[in-house]
């Protein structure tokens, strides 16, 4: 490990002025940032620690939408989203000591490409809040580790609009907990949206599953249909060929534990 400063900003706003917006990292639950770290794949002039910011912390509800702290731990997620999709997907994050520390800030803006929480923000159309703006999950996720935040700027909280209905479902690296594959299926006022995590290099959704279900809210709605495997991953894990089965697989699963006849 390479050696560096460390800081404790007292607010967000402590925080931005303390980032000098390339040599700083932000430093929350660390479950990423910290491995790096010990490997030698990162060297920050300094870690700012936001994980005790009040602004960053906890769970209220808003009109209609549920807002989550960007500093918020997995497990502390799993136990109070009112979303149970959501809920249901935090609890699948990794092992114990993992949900309790690991952030759903530090998971987004790290834009891992298995990411369970991508899906989440993806599927349930969620907003994501920046100490300087709004992004729309849809404008987030640029590429493998690459999103839409500029130098410095911070994640403050994540805004989901409330589901009619919504369900996750994934199948487990057995190593790590990271989605092999993941899907979130959900029936929002917005419409049907379906989103992927684990099988390419960001997360998307599948436009042509929404299209089968605006109709018919059931796993036989999906029937035939499948996914090219172009665009998707391959690696020790698992083939394109085998992502490719697994998501409609993981789309039925999920509409018949969320509710889809």
């Amino acid at each position: 490990m390479f050696p560096f400063d460390y800081l404790r900003p007292q607010s967000v706003a402590e925080a931005v002025c303390a980032h000098d917006g390339e040599e700083r990292r932000y430093l929350a639950g660390g479950q990423s940032l910290l491995a790096a770290l010990k490997l030698r794949l990162a060297q920050p002039s300094a870690l700012i620690d936001i994980a005790r910011l009040p602004e960053l912390a906890g769970i209220h509800a808003e009109a209609g939408r549920l807002v989550v702290g960007a500093a918020v731990p997995h497990a502390q997620l799993a136990a109070r989203s009112t979303i149970p999709a959501l809920a249901q997907l935090a609890g699948s994050i990794g092992d114990l000591q993992v949900r309790n520390m690991g952030t759903l800030g530090g998971a987004l803006a790290n834009a891992d490409p298995a990411s369970d929480h991508a899906a989440g923000v993806l599927g349930l159309g969620a907003e994501i809040r920046t100490d300087r703006r709004v992004i729309a999950a849809a404008d987030f996720f640029l590429g493998m580790f690459e999103t839409a935040l500029e130098p410095g700027e911070l994640i403050v909280s994540v805004s989901y609009p409330l589901p009619r209905r919504a369900s996750y479902a994934k199948v487990r690296n057995p190593a790590s907990g990271y989605p092999v594959v993941g899907v979130l299926v959900a029936e929002t006022d917005d419409g049907i949206r379906v989103a992927v995590t684990g099988a390419a290099s960001c997360p998307f959704r599948l436009t042509e599953f929404e299209m089968a279900l605006a109709g018919d809210f059931s796993p036989a709605a999906l029937e035939g249909l499948t996914v090219p495997v172009d665009d998707l991953s391959r690696d020790l894990h698992a083939s394109a060929e085998y992502r490719a089965a697994l998501i409609p697989v993981l789309a039925r699963r999920a509409l018949a534990q969320g509710g889809g006849e």
